[in-house]
């Protein structure tokens, strides 16, 4: 089973979303998720993800899920890092501005949910940093 880090590309119009705990947010523009898929299941985590994303699943377990969950939200592209462990690097790396308190409560990271400038230049970065986009 292929394990590593991933990065979802959401596209967001203006929405005012709850996320878990980490309480009230209102969003809008392109966003970066970066996850680990080195638990159960690798990156099957990442099917999860477009499962929720098309109105096919309900469950949240991550805040990116309340996210994705949103009709409003589009899974607009995928990156994988199969094998590496670079959620922490990745998330201090890419190109954007961090939105604090999200998807980073199991390190130091101020988030791993990063409000980036445009989808064309998040993929370019993903590229250069050797994901696999799709």
């Amino acid at each position: 089973m292929a394990r590593g880090t991933y990065v979802l590309a959401i596209d967001v119009p203006p929405i005012e979303v709850e996320i878990g705990a980490a309480g009230e947010y209102r969003l809008e523009g392109p966003y970066a998720y970066v996850g680990s898929a080195f638990g159960p299941g690798g990156f099957s985590r990442i099917e999860r993800h477009r499962d929720l994303a098309a109105g096919e699943r309900e469950v949240r377990h991550w805040h990116v899920d309340y996210l994705l969950g949103h009709p409003e939200s589009e899974l607009a592209a995928v990156a994988r890092f199969p094998g590496a462990d670079r959620e922490c690097e990745l998330a201090e790396s890419l190109p954007g501005e961090p939105v604090g308190g999200v998807g980073a409560s199991d390190c130091d990271c101020p988030a791993h949910l990063l409000s980036v400038p445009d989808v064309g230049r998040l993929r370019e970065a993903l590229e250069s940093e050797g994901g696999v986009v799709g």
